[in-house]
C-alpha cells in the first residue's frame, strides 16, 4: 500500500484529501503545517507528499526545500495542492523541487489521476 503525506492546515482540506485518497486504498498521514510534515517525514517513508503553501510554522516552499535536504527524499515526489496559481510561485515551486501544483479548490478525481500517475 502506497504511503502519502497530506500537509495542510485547514482540517476540513486534509479530510477531504484523506478520503479521497483512502477510498482508493492509499494510506494517509496528516500533518497541520510544515514543522509537523516534516517531523513526521523524517519518522516514516512516505511514497508521496501532498503539501500546501500558505500554513503557519513553516510554508510548503521552505517544507519541500527541508525534505529535498533528506537523502530518503531526494526523489520522492511532492505535489502543492493550493491557491497560489501564479507563475511566479510555481516557478519557485519548482526551483524548491515540487514535481507538480494542483490548484484549490481541487476536484477529487483530478487529484486521484494525478496521484496515480506519479505513484501507481
Amino acid at each position: 500500500m502506497k504511503k502519502i503525506l497530506a500537509v495542510d492546515d485547514s482540517r476540513s482540506l486534509r479530510n477531504m484529501v484523506a478520503f479521497s485518497l483512502r477510498s482508493t486504498g492509499y494510506q494517509v498521514t496528516e500533518a497541520e503545517d510544515g514543522v509537523e510534515g516534516l517531523a513526521l517525514a523524517k519518522q516514516e517513508q512516505f511514497d508521496l507528499v501532498l503539501t500546501d503553501q500558505n500554513m503557519p510554522n513553516m510554508d510548503g516552499l521552505t517544507l519541500i526545500g527541508q525534505l529535498r535536504t533528506l537523502p530518503s527524499y531526494a526523489k520522492t515526489p511532492i505535489l502543492m495542492l493550493t491557491t497560489e496559481s501564479s507563475d511566479e510561485m510555481k516557478s519557485k515551486g519548482r526551483a524548491a523541487g515540487a514535481n507538480g501544483w494542483l490548484i484549490k479548490p481541487f476536484d477529487p478525481q483530478r487529484l486521484l489521476d494525478v496521484v496515480k500517475k506519479v505513484i501507481g
